[in-house]
């Protein structure tokens, strides 16, 4: 199993692709913390990580996308899958092993946003920024980043074509990070049922966390999603 998982972590720090997404994610995210106007902290006055939580789940889904996006694809088109599937190793071992080796991937892209933490604690005149709901934020981008690459793996195990699964994994995230809490703010609903829709969309739960409360609903339906696409992935494994 582990050496699956070492694979996808090797695969993709193997080309300068790799690097570069990493790279652009922490330049888009610094950039806009730090430089854009009407966002950057230094214009804000105030010690806190709020533009940066907010954007970086968008600039995350993208990234996420490009980390999964050859999990399956390149071992269909290859045909190594096939040569997999002689060894040793059973389809949840595949699977868990590349979702780990994604997953740690992308808890590698998000480590050395720590710094922004630091810089801005360093820079604040007093009080500082909120620890708690930093943490709980930092938490709450973890479970997303875990839900994302959840995702990217079932749509690379729908097709061969990497460009394919990236875009196919891209929608399914915006759908499942923003459509629930659009449909639910629609006029019809907001009597009562608005609330329950927008419960079952990644944004409700992830700023849910972000206040620095960790729910266990909410720590069960990220891994009920998790769960989900990864049977989904075996099933879809299971017809080939």
């Amino acid at each position: 199993m582990w050496p699956v998982c070492k694979k996808e972590i090797s695969q993709f720090f193997s080309s300068l692709t790799g690097y570069i997404a990493i790279v652009i994610f922490l330049l888009l995210n610094g950039l806009i913390l730090f430089l854009f106007p009407d966002s950057n902290v230094l214009d804000f006055g105030y010690a806190n990580l709020d533009r940066f939580f907010e954007v970086a789940p968008w600039i995350l889904l993208l990234l996420t996308s490009a980390i999964t996006m050859r999990t399956f694809s390149d071992e269909f088109k290859t045909g190594t899958y096939e040569i997999l599937q002689t060894k040793p190793i059973g389809r949840w071992q595949v699977i868990f092993a590349k979702y780990l080796g994604c997953l740690l991937v992308a808890l590698i892209a998000l480590l050395p946003t720590v710094i922004y933490a630091i810089t801005i604690q360093q820079l604040s005149v007093s009080g500082g920024i909120d620890v708690g709901a930093t943490i709980g934020s930092y938490i709450g981008l973890i479970f997303l980043a875990a839900v994302f690459v959840a995702i990217g793996i079932f749509c690379s195990s729908l097709t061969n074509n990497a460009v394919v699964s990236f875009l196919t994994c891209a929608f399914f995230c915006f759908l499942l990070f923003t459509g629930f809490d659009a449909v639910g703010r629609i006029k019809s609903f907001e009597s009562g049922a608005g609330y329950y829709i927008e419960m079952f969309g990644i944004d409700f739960h992830y700023h849910s966390i972000s206040r620095g409360v960790v729910d266990s609903r909410d720590i069960i339906y990220f891994f009920s999603v998790i769960s989900i696409f990864l049977l989904l992935t075996y099933r879809k494994l299971l017809k080939r």
